[in-house]
């Protein structure tokens, strides 16, 4: 077939990598019937029933993996990534697949929601089938989105025993490899590999990314990372904290940024900058397994708390340097580039006809990419 005729999903097959040639003649059948149906069910866009069942038994087939799925469009995306200039922001978020189902063992749990009360009076639990997909999302400084880098799918029956084991066992003495959250540096991983240009790649995650081993793995790849932090972690000389250094430090900058009230209306705010290169030091039950590491803090806050939405208060931590407003306002920008994957993922999930529900931080809806800022003298 010419290149010329080719859709835009064939181009983003093109790399697939099956040993069998029919498997990958199956999924280009399959992708076109689902193109043709977009939002639709499986037996829906197959339509007749021998197409049905070869579609099923194409994703029962144990030589077929979501890696060998996604294959084509990982090196379409790095094609893109290298067609790119500057550096590249690698989102990582959290997305959920549910299914109604009468027993969870099929397919799995991912939480368990509250549904009323009963008449007594007493509340009502319901636990949600389903899988949940960790995934990175590369994107330009600019917002472009150039495709996915790394995806982790798992059922939360694979973890389920974490939690039993968080309350006889400090937490922080619990190796990252046996907690959910390991999936944040096997993506850091996997993308970083995929592009193979480490110092290209700014890895861009919210509070749940605020892992110390995360920034040990970025350091130890030659990579970057900017991450939302929640964890104030011991700093200098172990006798102090992150925030009792950023307390000493002075407003060095103003930046204004507009963001929507409770009402929807656009309104600007303008937000104190602070930041300040700090060695900070892991945990203390894993300092004998990571070494301290020089990390730039970026604190962006709201003086006064608006009567009208919460008060903007980001406590960033990054490797990158910034040595200057303007160099905290761009990694200020860089981070509000987060919310593309908040977009994309469920458009991917409700592409598939599931019901998604998105996984983040939602403090407050803001873009701090439209903002300017004003430099204060030291």
């Amino acid at each position: 077939m010419p290149v010329a005729t080719r859709c835009w999903w064939e181009e983003e097959l093109a790399g697939s990598t099956f040993a069998d040639a029919r498997l990958e003649h199956r999924l280009h059948r399959l992708v076109g019937q689902m193109d043709r149906s977009l939002g639709a069910s499986l037996p829906f866009a197959c339509q007749d029933w021998a197409s049905i069942k070869a579609a099923y038994r194409f994703f029962s087939n144990e030589r077929v993996s979501e890696a060998q799925i996604l294959s084509g469009h990982f090196a379409s995306t790095r094609e893109r990534v290298r067609a790119s200039e500057g550096p590249v922001l690698v989102l990582q978020d959290t997305t959920e697949f549910t299914f109604q189902r009468e027993s969870h063992e099929a397919v799995g749990i991912t939480r368990t929601v509250t549904t009323g009360r009963d008449k007594a009076g007493q509340v009502r639990m319901h636990t949600l089938c389903g899988l949940l997909m960790h995934a990175s999302l590369a994107v330009t400084t600019d917002g472009l989105p150039l495709g996915l880098a790394a995806v982790k799918f798992w059922s939360r029956q694979k973890f389920k025993g974490t939690n039993a084991l968080k309350r006889k066992v400090n937490p922080i003495r619990v190796s990252i490899e046996q907690k959910e959250s390991f999936r944040w540096l096997e993506n850091v991983r996997q993308s970083t590999s995929l592009f193979a240009a480490p110092d290209r790649c700014v890895h861009v995650g919210d509070r749940e990314g605020d892992i110390y081993e995360l920034f040990s793995l970025a350091h130890d790849l030659g990579t970057h990372f900017i991450v939302r932090s929640c964890v104030d972690l011991l700093a200098g000389d172990c006798q102090h904290t992150i925030a009792n250094e950023m307390d000493e430090v002075a407003v060095q900058g103003l930046h204004r940024v507009e963001v929507r009230d409770q009402r929807g209306r656009l309104v600007t705010a303008s937000v104190e900058l602070r930041y300040r290169r700090i060695t900070v030091l892991p945990p203390i039950g894993k300092q004998k397994r990571y070494p301290p590491l020089s990390l730039t803090v970026l604190h962006a806050r709201e003086p006064d708390t608006p009567k009208d939405r919460p008060a903007i208060d980001w406590r960033l931590i990054t490797d990158l340097l910034v040595d200057s407003p303007e160099q905290a306002v761009e990694k200020l920008d860089w981070y509000a580039r987060r919310w593309k994957i908040e977009i994309v993922l469920p458009q991917l999930t409700k592409a598939s006809a599931l019901t998604v529900r998105a996984d983040g931080n939602h403090v407050a809806d803001l873009d701090l990419g439209l903002g300017h800022h004003d430099p204060i003298d030291e």
